[in-house]
């Protein structure tokens, strides 16, 4: 294959070694968590309109929000494969593609068909994105500071979060304007128009994110493992310098020449402990409930008594206190390291969630009757004091500041640190896949088991899935702070030698 230098492919230039190229390389692929992190706060804003428009179950309103991972999941799958293949970079320009494309399509449809094949779009976008974006920014990140770089990805995704939820709660005051301009009774612009608009505005960091991902190189790491080792050298040498780059390369190379780059080399002994890390953390991140949250904040807060305005002030608060905390992953991640974080944010949400589920407990109960096509239906309404409500919200926001310092951006690290370079995408790819199927699995049953066990028994569960959380970090995961790629791997056959020796 021809061999390139000069600013071919986006590389950088070689005479200008240091840490803000590096930076913007990944600030631009953490773009792709920031879309992430939009497609799925929007949730929050649509999806009482959503059952409104389209006359939806409560099943059904589950599958319309929870239908993005079925995009997710096959993305995660074959992300992986591609990304080995083909390159980061290329695959990145392609997610980008598929995010514009999904925004625009979300704000059109006529039907819930079109609706949800728009979002399963951007589904497969996000699942992609959210496995070659953190192994991306793991590859040119220098050791010492691949924690904090690394979870700059999963800071993307709360700042998308946060601020879809501000675009949210104006576009919802913009149409109740407009309703009583017009003189319209309810919220007839929202239920009609605002929600398109809530989905359809993430059209424009979508087109940032190509524009930027452009203008990045390859992975040199994934260049020098695919025989471009020239192509890799320049970029390495406008990131660390001639003499790093010369030692990161004979790491690389040394280190590839003892893998034989097989998938099934995955599910070998050597890295069965890697792949259970990899598999937990993707799963129980997402059984802490942090979806339910995320993508049903405000039904939870109106379950509270709140007014639909209120319940989206306080769902904006929950993106705020979402980025603040996430600063704290990125300030100590490298210094207090993965473990020492994962062990406070998990004891924390154990605590938070259990406060959440006792205050549903305690809340008094009005019943209520309401008439449904000339019949009448009696149903018990929760409600809470003034007390319980800045309780419920403050035991909420906690629970959000401990995932996000530690359950939030941790997996996207570890996962992508942990693997041999030449299986890594794929790697990651099972990981982010389990990930996704988990974060279905939330997406689609809060609202079911919120109906038929209750708010309470609920988030009790989430609690309990916390405490395994806690007690699996305490006691199987190890360090991985301050340690090149190369450094890990070698742990992990260090670790297989001594246990087949017997040590």
């Amino acid at each position: 294959m021809r061999e390139n230098s000069g600013m071919e492919n986006g590389a950088l230039p070689a005479s200008v070694p240091g840490i803000g190229p590096i930076v913007f390389a990944v600030a631009a692929a953490a773009l792709a968590g920031l879309l992430f992190g939009y497609d799925t706060g929007v949730a929050s804003g649509i999806q009482g309109y959503l059952q409104t428009y389209f006359h939806l179950s409560n099943t059904q309103l589950g599958f319309a929000i929870a239908c993005l991972e079925l995009g997710a999941v096959p993305g995660a799958m074959f992300a992986g494969t591609l990304a080995d293949r083909f390159g980061r970079k290329k695959l990145l320009i392609v997610c980008a593609v598929l995010f514009a494309a999904s925004g625009l399509l979300s704000a059109i449809p006529q039907s819930l068909t079109e609706l949800v094949l728009a979002r399963i779009i951007g589904g497969v976008a996000i699942g992609a994105s959210s496995m070659v974006a953190p192994v991306y920014i793991a590859e040119i990140s220098p050791e010492r500071h691949r924690g904090r770089l690394g979870s700059l990805f999963q800071l993307g995704i709360v700042i998308g979060i946060a601020v879809v939820y501000w675009v949210n709660y104006f576009i919802l005051n913009a149409g109740n304007h407009i309703n009583a301009a017009n003189h319209l009774a309810g919220m007839n612009w929202n239920q009609t128009m605002g929600w398109r608009w809530m989905l359809g505005s993430e059209t424009l960091p979508a087109l940032l994110f190509l524009l930027m991902i452009l203008a990045v190189p390859e992975s040199p790491r994934w260049l020098v493992i695919n025989n471009q080792e020239q192509r890799g050298r320049h970029i390495l040498t406008g990131f660390i310098g001639s003499a790093a780059a010369d030692r990161e390369i004979k790491a690389v190379k040394e280190t590839a020449a003892q893998e034989d780059g097989r998938f099934a080399e995955l599910f070998t002994p050597r890295f069965r402990l890697p792949l259970i890390i990899a598999l937990f953390l993707a799963v129980f991140s997402q059984f802490s409930g942090i979806n339910s949250i995320i993508y049903y904040a405000p039904r939870v807060f109106e379950a509270a008594g709140m007014k639909t305005t209120n319940a989206f002030g306080s769902t904006a608060l929950v993106g705020m206190v979402n980025l603040a905390f996430t600063f704290i992953a990125v300030g100590f991640v490298d210094k207090a390291g993965r473990k020492l974080l994962l062990a406070i944010g998990t004891a924390i949400q154990v605590v938070a969630l259990a406060s959440v589920g006792l205050i549903f407990a305690f809340a008094n109960r009005i019943p209520v009757t309401t008439m449904n096509h000339g019949h009448a239906v009696h149903s018990m309404v929760v409600h809470f004091s003034h007390g319980q409500v800045v309780i419920l919200i403050t035991s909420i926001l906690t629970f959000i500041a401990a995932f996000a310092m530690a359950m939030g951006p941790m997996p996207w690290i570890i996962i992508s640190e942990i693997f041999p370079a030449r299986i890594r995408g794929r790697a990651a790819s099972v990981g982010v896949l389990t990930l996704w199927i988990a974060i279905y699995v939330v997406a689609q049953t809060f609202p079911m088991l919120k109906h038929s066990v209750g708010l309470t028994v609920t988030y009790f569960i989430y609690s309990g899935c916390s405490l395994i959380s806690f007690l699996f970090v305490l006691l199987v995961l190890p360090e991985t702070k301050g340690k090149t790629l190369e450094q890990i791997e070698a742990d992990w056959h260090y670790r297989h030698e001594n246990k087949l020796a017997g040590k």
